[in-house]
Order: structure tokens, then C-alpha cells, then sequence
């Protein structure tokens, strides 16, 4: 049995090798403090946020891409694989995506919470390499292809060559920073105080980056922080746009480094191939058409973004004695 899995700050995804997507739902785990027992992971969990008693904690034990809580990240894990392989007497194979530039003991963490769900043999491969097969994109021919996958934690952008990696670079703002960036916004503005769940809300049904309007507005709720009562607000697709415009320039910027340290022959190809946009945070609407303005490079959406990553995963099964930077090797993980 093999299974790939997509372990996100927002969301894990997991495929299984000729079934694709079996499982998808939010890396939140629920716990009851009381008992020390787990109460609910993902969809459940999620809807628990916000509205559970005190002694049920419900968390998020992936931040900005990375481990933050080794134990409930290995209960989340291990709830999850056992959903969609069940009782099982062969143990599975897994590929787990990574952010491109995850140091040793970030990956060490993650490598550990794999072997702890009683895997076979656990393979990590980068986030960028993953999205480009998972696009359906041909990495193993000598021409450059740009990825940026813009995920709930981290940004991964890279230029990718000859199943390879040749440059990259990573930072930590994508759609959980995005969300901060709309509450401190509505705070600062209105002198409301959003919560994490209403701002990604209007995040995905107010953004417009590339050519926002005044009229178009949409209205949020939250507690008013001199009050301390109920309070709302109209937003407008200007303002929503100006409560980002910081947080997607740095990324823009960022992929502008990543073009100006890869070599002229692959910056060619980029030109013609375009810049794939994956992740979650590709949906963001108007974000194609606003960095292609600002880069000057084509960009472009792959085809369902959200689950590129993790359909990336399941194709590395077939490629992993082929693929170069970026995929550990194959045997230096085998459980004894």
C-alpha cells in the first residue's frame, strides 16, 4: 500500500497510489485535557474551534509549515492513515511533502511522526516538485519550470530542471498570514476584532487584487474591542485589497530573487513556459493577472491548485529512483 500525503498547516491531504485523493480535511486535532484522550481530528475537529468548553483544546500542531506539536501531530497522522487504509496487514509505503528549504530536525520531527503511524518506509519529497507533477508538468527534460505554491503556512517557490531543484527559496506568508494580515486590518480600521474563521471568509469571497472596486463590499462581524460588544462592518474589495497588498508584494519580490539567482537559459524557458501558481492561496482572486503585471512573466493557475501538491505525492512512487534534489533517498528511512 502506498499513500502520499500532502501534511499542510491548513489542510493534510492524503492519496492512495491509482486512487488519487481519498482524504481531505483541516490539521486540527481535539483533545480532552481531562482524560488526555483525542476527541475529534479534522472537519469534526475544526467545527469544535472557537465553540468547545475549556478542558476540550482544540489545536493546530503544524505552524508555518513545520511541526509545533510532535504527539498530537503523530495522533493526527495516524487517525487520518488509519481512515483510508483501515486494518491493514501489510504496512504502507508513504511520501510526505516538505517545504523546500526544512531544516534537519524540522524534518526529523515529521520523518518521526510518519514511523510512528507504523510505516514501512517513509520518503519525503519538496513541496515545489511535488506541485509541478502533480500539474502534470514534464520535470525531467533539460527546461526550466517555475512553481509557486502558496499553502496555508509557508510559500515554496522554485525553479525546477532535470528532476531537480536548481534554486529556491521559502517564507513563512501565505494563507494563515493573509488572515492576520485582514484582522489586524479591521482592527486597526474599525476597531473590530475578527475571528480567524469570518476573516478567511471574506478572504475568499471579497479578494480582488488586480483590480478591486470601492462598491463591491461585503459585511464582517466580530466584537467591537472598546465596547466589548457585537459589532459589524462594511469591507470593501479596495480595502481587502490594501489589507494584503503588503504581504503579496513580498512575495512577489521574493520570486523575482529566485529569477534573478537562476541561470539566463532556465530564465528563458520561464518566460515562455509562465509561472505555475499552486496552493490554496493561488485561488486568491485577481492574484494571476496581479503578478504577472508586477513580474512581467506569465502566470498562470494549475488546475485544481488546492490538491496539486498531494496528486504530486502519488506520482512520486513512480519516479523516486529518477528524481533528484528534493526526494530523500529511497532506502535511508526503512523502518528496522
Amino acid at each position: 500500500m502506498d499513500i502520499g500525503i500532502d501534511l499542510g498547516t491548513a489542510n493534510i491531504i492524503i492519496t492512495k497510489r491509482r486512487k488519487g485523493v481519498v482524504l481531505n480535511e483541516p490539521s486540527v486535532i481535539a483533545f480532552n485535557k481531562r482524560t488526555e484522550r483525542v476527541v475529534a481530528v479534522g472537519e469534526e475537529a475544526y467545527k469544535m474551534e472557537g465553540r468547545s468548553p475549556k478542558y476540550i483544546a482544540v489545536v493546530h500542531p503544524l505552524q508555518d509549515g513545520v511541526i509545533s506539536d510532535d504527539i498530537l501531530t503523530q495522533a493526527l497522522i495516524r487517525e487520518m492513515i488509519d481512515v483510508v487504509a483501515g486494518a491493514r496487514i501489510i504496512k504502507p509505503r508513504i511520501v510526505i511533502c516538505v517545504p523546500s528549504l526544512i531544516t534537519d530536525v524540522e524534518k526529523r520531527a515529521i520523518l518521526d511522526a510518519a514511523m510512528s503511524t507504523g510505516s514501512r518506509k517513509v520518503h519525503l519529497i519538496q513541496e515545489p516538485l511535488a506541485a509541478l507533477l502533480g500539474a502534470g508538468i514534464s520535470i525531467n527534460r533539460p527546461v526550466g519550470n517555475m512553481v509557486v505554491d502558496i499553502g496555508g503556512g509557508t510559500t515554496d517557490i522554485a525553479v525546477v530542471s532535470m528532476n531537480g531543484i536548481v534554486t529556491a527559496r521559502s517564507l513563512k506568508i501565505a494563507g494563515n498570514k493573509f488572515d492576520q494580515s485582514i484582522i489586524r486590518y479591521v482592527q486597526n480600521k474599525y476597531q473590530i476584532l475578527l475571528g480567524a474563521k469570518s476573516a478567511e471568509k471574506v478572504k475568499k469571497t471579497l479578494c480582488n487584487l488586480y483590480n478591486p472596486a470601492e462598491d463591491v463590499i461585503a459585511q464582517v462581524k466580530g466584537r467591537n474591542i472598546s465596547r466589548g460588544l457585537p459589532d459589524q462592518c462594511d469591507l470593501s474589495e479596495a480595502e481587502l485589497s490594501e489589507a494584503l497588498e503588503d504581504d503579496i508584494n513580498e512575495i512577489g519580490e521574493t520570486i523575482r530573487r529566485v529569477l534573478e539567482e537562476t541561470p539566463p537559459e532556465l530564465v528563458g524557458d520561464i518566460c515562455a513556459n509562465g509561472v505555475l501558481l499552486t496552493g490554496g492561496g493561488a485561488l486568491l482572486g485577481g492574484l494571476e493577472p496581479y503578478l504577472t503585471r508586477m513580474l512581467g512573466v506569465p502566470c498562470r493557475t494549475a488546475k485544481d491548485p488546492l490538491t496539486c501538491v498531494a496528486r504530486g505525492t502519488e506520482k512520486a512512487f513512480t519516479r523516486r529512483d529518477i528524481l533528484l534534489d528534493g526526494f530523500e533517498r529511497i532506502d535511508a528511512y526503512t523502518q528496522s
